[in-house]
């Protein structure tokens, strides 16, 4: 049953007792949204929108234009201006923020919720926005709705200017909007007409899935309803960063209907159409389906996903309460299955079993000052991520990473990782260096310690132990 703490979180460290209830322990972390551990400065995704409009804008026009003739200097210049900006720090801050909830906080399960919503909304690696936006979305409009209806998530998600953006939905203009018939239109560059990026993702992988048989003519009505949300544009703010708002002017007038039901023209039609698509059969059962492949198998079962289900049918999608029937599934299901877990949340097992010095303290972050480059300590969240073959700011596609465990099992990605256990040994306490501190870690994380101290003692090299226990089964799978 030790496995359950590493499949619902990150593992106990040096100072965490074993929970004597551990279902307890995991369901009384999922009420509440307790301040972020982190001590040091958090910037808002206003803030950081604010340095990416200025080093976009101050690339695109100013420095173009100026040094159009001197690519040398224009280089230069360029990466005064992404140090300006702080182009390479702000990834990293939030990457310690987030890893430091994972690590320290006293609600580690509702922080391994809280990445699967990160990846359920996901935002792929697209024009920067790892670099100013993702994290602090994720903090500001992920996070802040785990105590929430799984609508409100997805309405604020949907609405946010990361997602606007990621996703083109400003470019969603109503083909019969009042915008499309002027003669002054605003966009005089962009064709009044519809985008279904946005709307394609809100059906297929934010709400109901392909399972609810919806047809293109659903999607065409979605973006109907969508056009008109987008970040505010005009003659006298050309900034793309600029706040989103709905424009009944780039609006579709008339009544929309998407999976048989009908809505009526105006800003209030996308919360009704997403109310009724978070009250859809097919989403319950979608995200049911995600939650346990994410936390207990790649291939749930019926029995599996009925639980959840049901929790969501008589809380009316009430996260928590969806949160604590997927935790008590994965406690059911603890013993018969087990969960190979991806890179990122391998290393901060690693991390909290053996009190790791990572990630870069609030003391450390906070020594950054804007026009430098960040220091090697400063830079090392994104760097170790990176190399472990998975950023959770950069993924490659719009459905985020993959929970499915043969994509994380090339031979490649577990030589990383065979090279990231046996750094993490340097990383560690001096004082923890000892084969004492390695059986309690395994004692207190393991029900089969014996076994696995058996293996280990064939080696002779402390090095080489922490390596081979990162890298055995029962630590690769939860």
């Amino acid at each position: 049953m030790k496995s359950f703490f590493r499949k619902v979180s990150f593992g106990l460290g040096p100072a965490d007792e074993i929970p004597s209830d551990p279902l307890k322990w995991a369901q009384n972390q999922l009420d509440e949204i307790p301040k972020l551990y982190w001590k040091g400065k958090i910037y808002t995704e206003k803030e950081l929108r604010k340095f990416y409009g200025d080093f976009v804008y101050g690339k695109r026009i100013d420095l173009k234009e100026k040094y159009y003739n001197d690519k040398k200097k224009y280089k230069e210049e360029l990466n005064k201006l992404r140090h300006k900006n702080g182009l390479w720090f702000w990834v990293n801050l939030e990457l310690s923020i987030r890893h430091t909830e994972a690590i320290y906080s006293s609600v580690p399960v509702l922080t391994k919720l809280w990445y699967f919503w990160c990846n359920h909304f996901a935002l792929s690696n697209r024009a920067l926005l790892a670099n100013f936006s993702t994290g602090a979305y994720h903090r500001e409009t992920i996070r802040s709705n785990l105590n929430q209806h799984f609508e409100k998530m997805a309405f604020e998600a949907t609405t946010s200017w990361p997602m606007i953006f990621h996703l083109d939905n400003s470019k969603n203009i109503g083909p019969n909007s009042k915008d499309s018939k002027s003669q002054w239109r605003i966009d005089k560059n962009r064709p009044a007409t519809i985008n279904e990026n946005h709307a394609r993702e809100l059906l297929e992988l934010h709400t109901v899935s392909t399972e609810a048989g919806y047809t293109q003519e659903d999607i065409i009505n979605m973006a109907y309803i969508m056009s008109g949300w987008r970040y505010k544009y005009d003659s006298t703010n050309l900034l793309e960063t600029a706040d989103v708002i709905f424009s009944e002017r780039h609006h579709q007038p008339g009544k929309k209907i998407v999976l048989k039901k009908e809505y009526q023209s105006g800003k209030n039609a996308l919360s009704k159409a997403i109310k009724d698509l978070a009250d859809h059969p097919s989403c319950r059962e979608f995200i049911a389906m995600k939650l346990c492949r994410y936390l207990i198998t790649d291939y749930p079962t019926k029995e599996m996903i009925n639980p959840i289900v049901k929790a969501w049918k008589e809380s009316d999608g009430y996260l928590p309460e969806v949160h604590k029937a997927a935790i008590e599934v994965a406690f059911n299901y603890s013993n018969k299955y087990q969960k190979f877990q991806n890179p990122e949340n391998w290393y901060l097992q690693m991390v909290k079993m053996c009190d790791i010095k990572y990630p870069p303290k609030p003391e450390i972050m906070d020594t950054y000052t804007l026009g430098n480059e960040p220091n090697h300590n400063q830079k090392s969240p994104a760097r170790f991520l990176k190399d472990l073959g998975h950023h959770p700011y950069l993924a490659i596609q719009v459905n985020g990473w993959s929970d499915i465990s043969t994509d994380w099992m090339s031979p490649e990605l577990i030589i990383r990782r065979l090279i990231y256990a046996k750094k993490g040994y340097f990383m560690m306490q001096s004082n923890n260096q000892n084969n004492e501190f390695y059986e309690k870690l395994i004692t207190k994380n393991f029900d089969n310690p014996n076994q696995i101290l058996y293996i280990l003692k064939k080696q002779n090299k402390l090095e080489d132990k922490h390596t081979l226990l990162f890298n055995l089964p029962e630590v690769l799978k939860s």
